[in-house]
């Protein structure tokens, strides 16, 4: 028997069983980013987007198309981080939209959504690539618009929308020459291919498990570090049962403790017969669960985030501060926000005026409802607000369109040389669209250059990497390879400098001693004796160099 319509309360399922499986699959998804490095991934990015919107439709209480429409496009948006997350935000934005009004859907209603959502996403970006989340989003546009013409059944439109979505997600690699070096597909695209798969299981009317979604509701990821946190080294209590499918010896008993101590403590490793009960605090519950797996099928799995509690009571006194501090303070005529990504950091955008920080750039992309508490906190007519991260702008944009009440300016900084340049370069005597115009040009002379570990193997701008290798990336890729911090950054130094370089500033990062950078700024300034050199605690972590050129 055809089905031929999806009500709001079925519709709200398939959108929380897509959710739970990109939580799901989002190790996999990081995993296929052509950039071997320890940032916030795509796979990280678009979950912890569309759990924002998750969390939004389990709080529902009145049902109804529109109410489920407005609580997927509300918290989506607010919840967006990263490129990838934005543009998952805005293609939920589109068809939630073509929706809203609805009664129920049917081939031709999700054909016009999925059209309205692609065409959403495509505006959203500056620069469309092809290769990419938008390219298996027009590939669902399209094949939705030719099944409507064909069919009124769900059961024939669905499963045949899905499969060409996947046809086009493997054809990615032909589109981006970067995939087909690096020989993964787009990891957005697979992404949103996650999302249709576990929206179209539901549909089938497919067990879900949905907890995921329950434990990372009310997860809050920006990042106010004190020494209390820091102090948790390993942050997330991560227990499962492994149901064995050979016996499981006190030898591969042995083996598993000391695995799991090479990337955790507080272990407990419980065997019987037929299972294996594990607790550990780690970094990497994946790696736990991928290592279990080696010994039979996982159940109960269970994680929690140590920091989490903690987090949410430093956050709450963030904002409570934050508010106080803005009835207290009068209304001034512009005001600042940066993203910043270590305490040296934030300390030279306070020096420069800075009126609220947004910590976690590359270690964590804060979300678009980062950026309005930071606006909202910030008692200015005029917000210049400073992303200093390529992954962090469109975040910054979405927030700019969202607030109606401020003139908010976004300086389009790709990283934090160019956001401290741009805020050096404001002059308070000028007037705001001065001030945006010189910004923007001065941004343009900055060189970046930023040095850190590989984490996967792959091969990216013919250049062979492996796990653990130094890389020094500049604005355009990564321009060098080595086994030594330093060697590797002098590398990346040459192909930066050049006759018309005046400034070459350093910002050592927190697992760089100051004895050590002060020797190393020592070496640069021979190397470069016509060009001036500086250094600074920048207390980053992950990269153990940040340096500009200008």
């Amino acid at each position: 028997m055809a089905t031929k319509t999806i009500q709001a309360e079925l519709l709200a399922k398939m959108f929380l069983a897509g959710a739970a499986n990109l939580e799901a699959k989002k190790e996999f998804i990081n995993e296929l980013n052509v950039f071997p490095v320890p940032d916030g991934d795509t796979g990280t990015n678009m979950t912890l987007t569309i759990m924002s919107a998750a969390k939004e439709v389990q709080a529902i209480e009145s049902f109804n198309m529109e109410s489920l429409a407005k609580a997927i496009s509300s918290g989506s948006l607010r919840g967006a981080r990263g490129n990838s997350g934005v543009i998952l935000s805005q293609l939920l934005r589109g068809f939630t939209k073509s929706i809203r009004e609805e009664e129920a859907v049917d081939t031709f209603a999700l054909a016009k959504a999925c059209e309205r959502a692609c065409a959403t996403a495509y505006k959203a970006v500056m620069k469309p690539k092809e290769g990419t989340i938008l390219t298996v989003a027009k590939a669902v546009a399209d094949k939705a618009a030719e099944m409507a013409e064909l069919t009124d059944d769900l059961e024939e439109f669905l499963p045949a929308v899905l499969a060409h979505a996947k046809e086009v997600l493997e054809q990615t690699p032909e589109m981006l020459p970067v995939l087909k070096e690096a020989g993964v597909v787009d990891s957005g695209g697979q992404g949103l291919v996650e999302v249709l798969n576990g929206a179209y299981d539901a549909f089938l009317g497919k067990e879900i498990d949905y907890s995921a979604i329950k434990s990372n509701s009310s997860v809050k990821v920006t990042k106010i570090q004190t020494q209390e946190e820091a102090d948790i080294k390993f942050g997330y209590c991560t227990e499962f049962i492994i149901m064995t499918e050979k016996p499981f010896s006190e030898q591969d008993e042995v083996e598993f403790k000391a695995y799991l101590e090479s990337i955790g403590d507080s272990i407990v490793c419980v065997a019987d017969e037929e299972i294996v009960k594990i607790h550990v605090h780690t970094n990497h519950p994946g790696l736990a669960f991928e290592k279990g797996l080696t010994y039979g099928q996982l159940s109960r799995m269970k994680v929690d985030n140590m920091r989490e509690e903690h987090q949410e009571k430093l956050i709450r006194d963030a904002e409570k501060l934050a508010k106080e501090q803005k009835k207290k303070a009068p209304r001034k005529k512009v005001g600042f926000i940066a993203v910043s990504i270590g305490e040296g950091m934030n300390e030279i955008f306070r020096e420069l005026g800075v009126d609220y920080l947004i910590e976690g750039g590359q270690t964590m992309n804060p979300s678009t409802e980062d950026m309005l508490t930071a606006i909202d906190a910030v008692n200015a007519d005029h917000i210049f607000i400073l992303p200093n991260n390529k992954n962090i702008i469109l975040a910054a944009n979405q927030a700019q369109e969202l607030t109606k009440d401020k003139d908010i300016i976004v300086i389009p900084t790709k990283t934090v040389p160019q956001g401290i340049t741009a805020i050096i370069n404001y002059v308070p005597e000028e007037d705001v669209d001065t001030n945006y115009e010189t910004m923007l040009e001065e941004i343009k002379h900055v060189k970046t250059g930023q040095v850190t570990y590989a984490v996967r193997n792959t091969r990216i701008d013919d250049k062979e990497i492996h796990e653990g290798d130094i890389m020094g990336i500049g604005d355009a890729g990564i321009l060098s390879v080595g086994q030594s911090v330093e060697n590797t950054t002098k590398e990346l130094l040459a192909q930066l400098v050049d006759e018309d370089s005046e400034l070459i500033s350093l910002y050592y990062g927190q697992d760089v001693a100051v004895e050590d950078a002060e020797r190393f700024a020592k070496e640069i300034e021979e190397l470069y004796p016509s060009t001036d050199v500086d250094f600074h605690h920048g207390g980053q972590p992950i990269y153990y160099y940040v340096l500009s050129v200008e």
